[in-house]
Parts: C-alpha cells; structure tokens; sequence
C-alpha cells in the first residue's frame, strides 16, 4: 500500500519552558489529506504539539510542512496555506457572524485591504459549506455554542487552507454539538481535500471521526496508527495508565470504557 504524502515531518522536536520540558525529542510524520486526532492526559504535550505546528511556540530540532522547513515559509504564504484555531477563542461580542467569517480573508487581501470578488465567493462558500447561511446575520454571541463553534471554523474555511490546526474544538460543547463539529470537520477533510490536524480528549470521538490517531504522554509519542488499532486495551493502557473495556456498538464499530 502506498504511504500518504507526508503533511509535517518532525525530528528531534523538543520544547521546554523553565525547569520543564514540555516535549522531548519528538520524532514523527502526519499524513496529508486525513484527519488527525491528537490524544493523551493534560499535559501530555498535544496542545503544545499543536502550536508547534502553527508556528505559534519555540521549539529546536526539524519541522517542515509539506516538504520545507516551517521556518522557512513567509507569514503571509503561511497564513493562505495553514490555518489555525486556539483552545481559548478571542472575544467576537457584537460581531456578525459573516465579519467573523471575512476575518479568515485577511492573507488574501490586495496592497489596499479591500475584499473582492474573490472574497465574497469564499465567504459565501464557507457560509454555505458550514451550513451558517441562514444565520449570517446574527450576532456570534447570540449563537448556541455548535453554532458559533461552526462560525470559527467557517472562518478557516473562508481562508481557503489546505491545512486545518483545530485545539480542543469540541470541549466545551453538550454530544449533540461535539458530532455536529466533528461531522463538519470530516466532510471538509472527505469532500473538499483538506488536512485536519484536531487535538481532542474523547478517545471514542476519536476513533468515530479521525483517520489516524497520535497519542502522547509525557511529551513522548505513546501511539501512531489507526483508530482500530488504539481501541485495544494494552494500546489505551499504555497511553492513559488505566485499564480500559473494549464494546461493541450495534454496527460494530468499537467504543472504549474504564474499567
């Protein structure tokens, strides 16, 4: 079977911060075109992971993303090519959901900042494709909280990345939500070509929604592989340090419980 062309390759990736380090000598390959879910405890070095990769935090050792050092890439090709969604999203109080989605078409913008015709498209598009046309007009901090989740991400549809960095989308969201968002980011990585690279905590949703999973502990690489093969209990032992139970749903696909 061929091997997917690679999206970010790492080598002795380190991080540390004062009397830590956050993670030591990271060696690994991400896929283009899947989604990927980053897994492990708090702390485990996902979200740090996640920031290396936006270009967002110090780090020593090799990363290069799609075949060039990620240093090596200007801010404004960077900006057009990768898009990235923190953990903890900056205000958006009386913002309309279509400004917030024309945020996304800043790198795009000719010498004088003006949006043209180009921009309107992706905009509209991103709107349709998020399923927000009907909710364009509301204020974002009136919106329930798939909603406004949907918005942020439609911001980095409307920014037309190949790359989607998302830290935590689904965290503070009820179920019915958390499938909503991820169910988009699937569509978006299925129909329209996208990378997804989605740091999460639910180890179920993972498996549901994710092509490839990356788990880590101690700001070591604890797994690599596909979903079905983390939904093992020695696998999930050795990343979360507690026994796990292994079902079946009813059209066979594995879930995961403690013991």
């Amino acid at each position: 079977m061929t091997q997917p062309a690679a999206l970010f390759e790492i080598a002795g990736l380190r991080v540390e911060v004062p009397g830590r380090r956050l993670i030591d000598g990271l060696d690994l390959r991400l896929p283009a075109g899947r989604v990927t879910g980053l897994l492990g405890h708090n702390g485990s070095g996902k979200s740090t992971l996640l920031k290396c990769l936006a270009r967002q935090t110090a780090f020593s050792g090799s990363l290069r993303y799609r075949g060039r050092a990620l240093a090596g890439w200007s801010a404004r090709a960077l900006a057009r090519d990768l898009a990235y969604l923190p953990q903890h999203l900056p205000a958006a109080e009386g913002m309309l959901v279509r400004e917030l989605v024309a945020l996304g078409r800043y790198p795009w913008h000719g010498a004088l900042g003006r949006a043209g015709p180009a921009d309107r498209a992706a905009i509209a598009r991103a709107l349709d494709l998020c399923g927000l046309g009907p909710l364009a007009e509301r204020q974002v901090d009136t919106l329930s909280g798939g909603e406004a989740q949907r918005a942020w991400i439609a911001m980095l549809v409307a920014q037309e990345a190949g790359c989607l960095l998302l830290d935590e989308p689904i965290s503070a969201l009820d179920i019915a939500h958390q499938v909503e968002v991820l169910s988009l980011v699937r569509r978006m990585s299925t129909q329209e070509g996208r990378a997804v690279v989605v740091v999460l905590h639910d180890l179920n949703m993972a498996a549901r929604f994710c092509d490839h999973i990356v788990a880590m502990k101690g700001g070591a690489l604890a797994f690599r592989g596909a979903p079905a093969e983390m939904m093992a209990p020695a696998v999930l032992g050795r990343i979360y340090g507690v026994e796990m139970e292994i079902l079946s749903r009813a059209d066979g696909s594995p879930v995961a419980l403690p013991q």
